[in-house]
């Protein structure tokens, strides 16, 4: 079972959080209303982390995870796809406003927009 169906198992189908709308069953995001084309690797991420509000997620839990396996040094292969996953949903990168840089630990989804 991949990330997105146990994910999908225990939250709502259709998550949003102000400006962007994530329907897991459909795998389809949306940012404005406009769809936002994401690989499937950004597609599992931004639903972790957003299914997981305020919860940071260290580079090897993400690696472990998403990419099924633990190795060291790979750790940049997270910080890729997190930029570009932030590349295509975040109205501005150098203020980000959905997935958030715990400094020293991870990533994490903003918490402050549930409801939002």
């Amino acid at each position: 079972m991949d990330i997105v169906e146990s994910v999908s198992e225990k939250n709502p189908k259709l998550m949003e959080f102000d400006i962007l709308s994530i329907d897991i069953d459909m795998r389809k995001v949306l940012l404005d209303g406009r769809k936002i084309e994401l690989s499937p690797k950004e597609f599992e991420l931004l639903v972790l982390l957003s299914s997981n509000p305020g919860k940071s997620y260290d580079r090897t839990k993400l690696l472990n995870m998403i990419w099924g396996y633990d190795f060291k040094g790979y750790e940049h292969t997270v910080n890729s796809h997190i930029n570009r996953l932030r590349s295509k949903i975040e109205p501005d990168m150098s203020n980000p406003k959905f997935i958030l840089t715990t400094w020293g630990v991870g990533y994490k989804f903003n918490e402050e927009l549930i409801g939002a």
